[in-house]
């Protein structure tokens, strides 16, 4: 038994096969797990954080697109001790059911039961690899192990006007049975207690191993099904009584703030992506990277110490409410409001501004980034001004519906 007297007979899969089509130019070159965030991490490490905080160290990544960046991650970053029996290991789509790809998640499950007949575990945690949040697992266990499903959802309460943007959860009276899952309904019916809320689905499951294989049989049976954990595996374990919601708002981490608690983000577009960032750089932000108690994991690269150079011209120019990482120069500049990822290098004169810079960018002298996400390896020419006119950033670059300027790994900027 672990900490909190759970049953420690886990195996936890977590899913990191996704296209991450919105996300682009940021997956043209990765799998959307594998996008930087917050300077030094990808967005695959908080899950693996929760897990590995939780005491779930058996863990699986099932992948597939473009994963060779994730892949490199998971062995270099996510290295387990063996000797207790503990692992992270990526798993690429191996058509072990016949010559073709993962159709749905609920496939990709299918695909790899040869892991769980490996490993015979009790219960299966089923995680998703690509949002930002920190959660004991060892509560949702308990939780499932007491009211008895055969899967537990993890629901996270939301004003029901955003019911439309995800997948609902509807309870029966008190009780934390499912009575329904719709996905984005414009009809959703409020919570008993809160009626202007709605249990909105994290993507995060716990089955109980019996279930799991039997719902994957009846599901690969089925000529009508989507593949989809939650189109399809859900409301047919719905239907038979067996699912339960877990309620996100009970669970408790130690060292969180009341500001950063019960922090969830779903970042499956430029804006979400980028607002997430920008909740880590306020003086009191709203997901707290410096809680010790529950660590977000990830490696680094071997770099110097960030530094910020005064410059004859401009002087020390000028630093506020940013995320600076190592290897960092940032020289008679000004950087407000920004996360700035390993070894940037932004010169004299140049302003950064409620931006993304991921690792390796350099920001000429005297340019001027606003409102944008650079990804990696990419130069911005003297005195280019990016973010600055709608117009012509839309001619050139990627725009997000709320005027994010995104641009890919390496693209090459004109001078003028």
């Amino acid at each position: 038994m672990n900490r909190l007297g759970v049953d420690p007979s886990v195996l936890s899969i977590v899913l990191a096969g996704g296209m991450g089509k919105r996300l682009l130019p940021l997956t043209a070159v990765r799998a959307k797990p594998a996008v930087p965030h917050g300077g030094q991490y990808r967005l695959i490490d908080f899950a693996l954080s929760n897990l590995a905080n939780g005491g779930f160290r058996r863990i699986v990544v099932l992948t597939q697109y473009k994963s060779h960046s994730l892949d490199v991650h998971i062995s270099v970053t996510w290295r387990m001790s063996t000797f207790l029996g503990n692992f992270v290991t990526s798993v690429p789509a191996q058509m072990r059911r016949g010559p073709q790809w993962f159709a749905g998640s609920a496939d990709a499950l299918f695909q790899n039961m040869n892991l769980i007949d490996d490993e015979d575990p009790k219960y299966i945690f089923v995680f998703g690899a690509d949002h930002i949040y920190r959660m004991d697992p060892n509560q949702m266990l308990r939780h499932h192990i007491e009211s008895g499903a055969g899967v537990t959802v993890a629901g996270i309460r939301v004003p029901i006007e955003q019911a439309s943007q995800f997948g609902v959860i509807e309870t029966a009276d008190d009780s934390s049975a499912i009575s329904a899952f719709r996905e984005k309904p414009t009809d959703a019916v409020g919570l008993t207690d809160a009626p202007h809320q709605v249990y909105a689905s994290m993507g995060n499951y716990i089955f109980t191993t019996e279930v799991l294989i039997d719902i994957l049989n009846a599901d690969a049976a089925s000529n009508r099904s989507g593949r989809d954990i939650g189109g399809d595996l859900i409301p047919a374990l719905v239907a038979s009584g067996d699912a339960h919601v877990y309620d996100f708002s009970t669970n408790v981490i130690p060292g969180e703030t009341p500001r950063d608690r019960h922090y969830w983000r779903d970042v499956g577009t430029l804006d979400s992506y980028y607002e997430a960032n920008m909740d880590l750089v306020d003086p009191h932000p709203i997901f707290n990277l410096y809680n010790n108690e529950w660590p977000v994991f990830t490696s680094n690269r071997t770099l110097p110490p960030a530094k910020i150079v005064a410059h004859g011209e401009f002087g020390a120019g000028r630093v506020a409410n940013s995320v600076i990482s190592t290897g960092s120069i940032i020289t008679g500049a000004t950087v407000e409001h920004s996360v700035i990822s390993p070894n940037v290098r932004i010169e004299p004169g140049a302003i950064v501004e409620n931006a993304i810079l991921f690792d390796d960018v350099t920001i000429s002298a005297g340019a001027v980034v606003k409102n944008a996400i650079l990804d990696k390896n990419i130069v911005v020419p003297r005195n280019r001004q990016i973010g600055v006119d709608s117009d012509r950033d839309r001619e050139e670059f990627t725009v997000s519906d709320a005027g994010i300027v995104a641009i890919g790994k390496g693209e090459e900027i004109s001078y003028s």
